[in-house]
């Protein structure tokens, strides 16, 4: 342990890396361990697989720190027995970690602690497909203990150690089912349109579908004051894993808000584990924790490298050696301008770790404002609206004011106008139609072109459909409650402009300026955030 105060080399702090030697040695716990050893303060022992699964705790290495993380194949009760008989100060704490084999357990765990999750139910069965009283499937919706999840909705398995997440769609959107899995080469998920029944195999957690705009963000701290967070493509898209040039998947920087920094503290703390990794799901303006880690490092940034190893180092020193946990050295030992070689004090019975470390500084992301690329034209229809459906739909919208106008540009609102609008127009054509005048004839066309253009592509997405309707003509009525009268709406003018797609030349426009900004500009540089705004 570092007793020297003057000068001298004291007994450095032992930490122990009782940890499966496929995580050892990754990149990320390679760089974290070689920067703390350039400090100087530590000895760092690694177990590896051998001790870990043969030998007993008795002759595992003493150590005065343990960082310690479950991974496929690594003895947990075992490892809690060592840390019960040592008593190393721990990173993360042991006992926790069981939960996280249970998303049951997780969710239970994260409510208890106030931190926000998607709205969820749970399916618990003793065995493979026993039938539940409180569990019922319909063709649309899964009904838990009478709360009712409408398609799109997701199913996730209670074991936390089982990927494949099932994601079930309407009939009205095509119907079918994706299934999210971990990456296999540059997919992470596959559409099966023929799958319409939830599985029975097991127990499942039932959640609402939560539109993110088609991003998951992944948030890795290092204690509770430190998270990092990243944005990736969500595997719901097309299922197509974006890399770079080096095979590595991308992922953007992103800020939290104050909030989501919160529910970072709260998470670590929660699970008593310090160095953590959780995804949220950002949604109309909140965000909620869909899943929790444990143990993760960020891929490819030094400067989160850097940042985990002075964290990392104060803990340690905090816990072990507090009266030199507030020095701060003058500069990194490993900013030097040789590449730190050294392997001395890391050691895994006759192996070494060593690597490089990168010596400038690192561009975290780039932002350009893009007008936009090749679209189809943008295209409007106008027609002037008396029927009382499409009157209150206006007043429902406006907040009951008989003069405003009010715009319908959400996917609630659109599927509404739409049911209005099939009420109001018969599907085919019908011979009573040709014994109206010219102007009825013209009028129930534009109404058939409406719903015609709001069915377009099963469902409500992205930007290019929007209504507005402005009230044209008024008449006065008794109120309600009979006490006096009011105005109330007898015409209106509906305006339904859309269009405006991308195209396929749009799109390759796009991919070339995304591969333009890559391999010109920054050359080189990992994250690379093109965002693209349309004005």
């Amino acid at each position: 342990m570092v007793v020297e105060e003057n000068g001298g080399r004291a007994d450095r702090i032992t930490i122990g890396v009782c940890v499966m030697e496929k995580k050892v040695f990754c990149s990320p716990m390679e760089q974290i361990l070689e920067r703390l050893h350039a400090f100087g303060e530590f000895e760092i022992i690694i177990f590896g697989d051998k001790v870990i699964l043969e030998d007993p705790i008795e002759i595992w290495p003493i150590c005065d720190c343990l960082i310690a993380f479950y991974s496929s194949g690594f003895p947990l009760k075992k490892a809690e027995a060592y840390s019960a008989l040592r008593r190393p100060f721990l990173v993360n704490e042991l006992e926790p970690q069981h939960l996280l084999h249970d998303r049951r357990k997780v969710y239970e765990h994260l409510e208890k602690y106030g931190i926000p999750v998607p709205n969820y139910a749970l399916v618990n069965r003793e065995y493979p497909y026993q039938e539940l009283d409180y569990f019922i499937e319909q063709e649309d919706f899964v009904e838990v203990h009478g709360k009712r999840f409408l398609k799109p909705f997701v199913e996730k398995p209670a074991n936390g150690d089982d990927h494949r997440i099932m994601i079930y769609y309407p009939n009205s959107a095509g119907g079918g089912m994706k299934e999210l899995f971990r990456k296999v080469g540059n997919r992470s998920s596959e559409f099966h349109p023929d799958v319409r029944r939830v599985r029975r195999e097991g127990s499942y957690i039932y959640e609402e579908f939560m539109p993110t705009g088609g991003t998951d963000v992944k948030v890795y701290t290092v204690g509770p004051g430190y998270a990092h967070a990243e944005a990736r493509k969500s595997p719901v898209v097309d299922g197509v894993v974006m890399r770079n040039p080096d095979g590595k998947e991308v992922r953007y920087p992103v800020l939290l808000t104050p909030t989501e920094k919160q529910m970072s503290r709260d998470v670590c703390s929660a699970f008593r584990q310090m160095v953590c990794g959780f995804d949220l799901l950002r949604c109309d303006g909140r965000s909620y924790v869909c899943d929790v880690n444990g143990w993760s490092f960020v891929k490819n940034s030094y400067k989160y490298y850097d940042d985990a190893a002075c964290i990392l180092r104060k803990i340690f020193l905090d816990a072990k050696a507090p009266h030199l946990s507030s020095t701060i050295p003058p500069s990194l030992p490993w900013k030097s301008n040789e590449p730190v070689q050294s392997t001395e004090g890391l050691t895994r019975q006759g192996s070494g770790i060593i690597g490089t470390f990168g010596q400038s500084e690192e561009l975290r992301s780039v932002i350009v404002v893009i007008r936009h690329g090749d679209r189809t034209p943008k295209q409007k229809v106008k027609l002037k609206v008396t029927e009382e459906k499409l009157l209150n739909l206006m007043l429902k919208y406006n907040g009951g004011k008989p003069r405003a106008e009010t715009k319908l540009k959400s996917a609630v609102q659109l599927q509404d106008l739409l049911d209005a609008t099939r009420q109001l127009v018969p599907p085919t054509r019908s011979g009573r139609e040709s014994d109206s005048d010219a102007d009825d004839l013209e009028h129930i066309e534009k109404l058939r072109q409406v719903k015609a253009v709001l069915e377009e592509g099963g469902h409500f997405s992205g930007i290019y459909r929007k209504v507005q309707l402005k009230p044209l003509k008024w008449i006065r009525v008794p109120k309600r409650s009979g006490d006096g009268e009011e105005e109330w709406p007898i015409e209106a003018l509906m305006i339904l402009k859309y269009g405006g797609v991308l195209t396929h030349a749009g799109r390759k426009q796009a991919e070339e300026l995304g591969r333009f900004f890559r391999n010109n500009i920054y050359p080189g540089i990992i994250h690379v955030l093109v965002a693209s705004i349309i004005i």
